[in-house]
């Protein structure tokens, strides 16, 4: 049953991922224009506003899981029921407060927005902050089923109920973008959606799962060590909220909604970017903690594991993130064009601050969980703490001159500093992480993207895409270069075996 549950689990969150992606692709190029660019700006500012308040979980959603274990090793059944409780008191304390917060924010939009809205934009911006507080309010609480869900591994009902919940939403709001329905109805929709999925964790938790809560005679001391294991959880968390909300929020309020939605576009190529690198990196994270355990008292195995694994990962990365990030250089001004219209240029310079900084730690993401296993992760949490203030400042200055380019440029700057620099010299110092070794391999990969990039570019220049048709030709052409040109110059045995054994299955299964 479990070992079940993980494989079904493993397809159905590539299948989530993809589903995600594709789903956004077509659906946000159409809210984009049924609403209009000021009213997606000031749905993201308001979006990125309540997101900033998720903080407040304190990271205390990573801590029920390592609990949960320790007592179901021990078979304290009455122990579990009190976790249980105890979480549920917690967050439903801290959906209060969130709600008190979000209420406190749309009484003062002046904070977010200072004088750049119109009247009937402040109306508007009210109304969704207080559907979305009233969704976060909501979220907290109901995020503790999610939690014991999968604390019990029951990774199939999860999987299935966040593809149900990416597919569902844009179905039933976009009939009503069309009939002329504004964000408070798109927003709306969507929060109910999220309120029925966490209703089926709700029923899934009490009648499946059996599940029961007690709210008395709580373990003395747990509430303190829950503290001391998720400070640096939230530590992080805060900082993400600011390195990826900050920005369209400070644009909001110094340059209006018009550039939020400008810097969305952008944001939102980077995004589907990022999903697809943490869906290949989150299937090598069982074989890092077996490694530590089979080594942990010979640092000279322990470090060489590491190094090919992390090198092995990498590599895998970044062929895949290559083909992306090249394309979006080659075909992204075009595909922003066609994709999110007319108005949205300097979206392409901020995809490209965006995505080419955040590729070095894109390809190294494996590493997280290396500190982690090695109970190193304390000076990452601090090295992004410096990186989230930098970019706070920098993006502070710079969007009031140069808007959406302008905000993506300091956040740039601080994931070039953090990641290039500082992550990696403390990988190879203290982690015993062969980097120079890491990116003589990355050099030699990058060899093969040569021949593909030039092709690329002798296209886009002399057969400028003037239809979505042509540049769809152009793309898969391109594509199909490069995976020939990669597969030739840049790919070693292993990876080729990859890609030759599961097209063999399938092959032999036709037959």
């Amino acid at each position: 049953m479990r070992g079940n549950q993980l494989k079904l689990g493993a397809i159905l969150s590539y299948l989530q991922t993809v589903v995600h992606v594709l789903v956004g692709l077509i659906y946000t190029p159409v809210m984009i224009r049924l609403l209009g660019r000021s009213e997606f700006g000031l749905y993201n500012t308001v979006s990125s506003t309540i997101s900033m308040l998720s903080i407040l979980s304190l990271g205390f959603n990573s801590g029920y899981i390592r609990y949960y274990a320790r007592y179901k090793k021990e078979e304290n059944q009455e122990a579990i029921n009190r976790l249980n409780g105890l979480f549920l008191l917690i967050f439903c304390i801290i959906g209060m407060v969130g709600f008190c917060c979000g209420l406190f924010l749309m009484q003062h939009l002046e904070m977010v927005f200072q004088d750049g809205l119109s009247t009937e934009e402040y109306s508007i911006a009210r109304t969704l902050m207080l559907i979305l507080t009233i969704n976060l309010a909501i979220s907290f609480p109901m995020s503790v089923f999610q939690n014991i869900i999968s604390a019990h591994e029951r990774f199939v009902i999860l999987k299935l109920l966040g593809i149900v919940k990416t597919v569902l939403g844009p179905m039933l709001t976009l009939p009503l973008l069309l009939m002329g329905y504004r964000s408070v109805a798109m927003v709306s929709v969507t929060v109910l959606v999220a309120l029925l999925v966490d209703l089926c964790y709700l029923i899934f938790v009490k009648r499946k799962l059996g599940e029961r809560f007690w709210f008395n005679h709580f373990e003395k001391g747990l509430l303190f060590s829950l503290f001391s294991f998720t400070a640096f959880v939230a530590l992080n968390t805060i900082i993400d909220q600011i390195n990826w909300n900050v920005d369209k929020i400070l644009l909001g309020r110094f340059k209006g909604t018009d550039s939020v939605a400008v810097y969305s576009v952008g944001y939102t190529l980077y995004n589907y970017y990022m999903i697809i690198s943490l869906a290949v990196s989150g299937v090598f994270t069982p074989r890092i903690h077996k490694i530590y355990n089979e080594f942990k008292n010979e640092p000279a195995k322990l470090n060489a594991g590491f190094t090919k694994l992390f090198i092995r990962v990498g590599r895998i990365q970044y062929l895949i993130l290559g083909l992306e990030a090249s394309g979006i250089v080659l075909f992204g001004r075009g595909f922003i064009y066609f994709w999110a219209g007319a108005g949205y240029e300097d979206a392409y310079p901020v995809a490209l601050l965006l995505v080419l900084p955040a590729s070095i730690a894109l390809i190294q993401n494996i590493g997280i969980e290396i500190q982690r296993a090695e109970n190193k992760h304390k000076f990452r949490a601090i090295v992004y703490t410096v990186m989230a203030l930098l970019n706070l400042v920098l993006s502070w200055f710079l969007c009031q001159k140069y808007g959406p380019v302008g905000s993506a440029f300091g956040t740039a700057v601080s994931l070039i500093v953090a990641n290039g620099f500082i992550m990696n010299i403390y990988y190879h110092r203290q982690c015993g992480i062969d980097i120079p070794l890491f990116w003589k391999n990355i050099i030699r990969v990058s060899a093969s993207y040569l021949v593909p990039i030039g092709i690329g570019w002798v296209m886009t220049y002399f057969l400028p895409a003037g239809s979505i048709l042509v540049m769809a030709i152009e793309i898969v052409a391109y594509t199909l270069i490069y995976f020939l040109s990669v597969w030739l110059f840049g790919m070693n045995d292993e990876e080729k075996a990859l890609v030759r054994t599961p097209l063999r299955r399938v092959l032999h299964l036709k037959k």
